[in-house]
């Protein structure tokens, strides 16, 4: 007696499109702040939820600069609560530019400051 085995193959295709995350990333804003000595020439900041990369200029504080962004609130001094991908990614040398990663910015309140400078803590507000 012969057996027949009978096997189903069901082939499925999936089409994958970006989801709104995707499209969030793909809308990045830079925002240039200035430093000088002692002090950012932006004051307070209003934004609007999304991505954004930080340019940071050093016009001629005479020494290497950064930038720290701190969600409001959270204590500054320490590294923890700082948001990381807003960090320049060099130090910025006297009288140039730097960048930092693209960072995802919610509704709320953040600080803004250099140590290296050092400056006092301004207000970014996203709206």
């Amino acid at each position: 007696m012969k057996k027949t085995i009978s096997i189903l193959v069901i082939a499925l295709t999936f089409t994958l499109t970006g989801n709104a995350q995707d499209k969030m990333k793909s809308k990045t804003t830079v925002v240039s702040l200035e430093q000088t000595k002692g002090e950012f020439t932006q004051k307070t900041l209003t934004l609007n939820e999304g991505n954004y990369i930080f340019e940071i200029s050093n016009n001629n504080v005479g020494h290497q600069v950064g930038f720290v962004l701190v969600p409001k609130g959270k204590d500054a001094s320490k590294p923890e609560n700082h948001i990381k991908t807003a960090y320049v990614t060099k130090v910025v040398d006297n009288n140039t530019k730097e960048t930092s990663k693209v960072t995802t910015l919610a509704k709320g309140e953040y600080v803004y400051f250099c140590p290296m400078n050092p400056t006092p803590q301004y207000t970014l507000v996203v709206e």
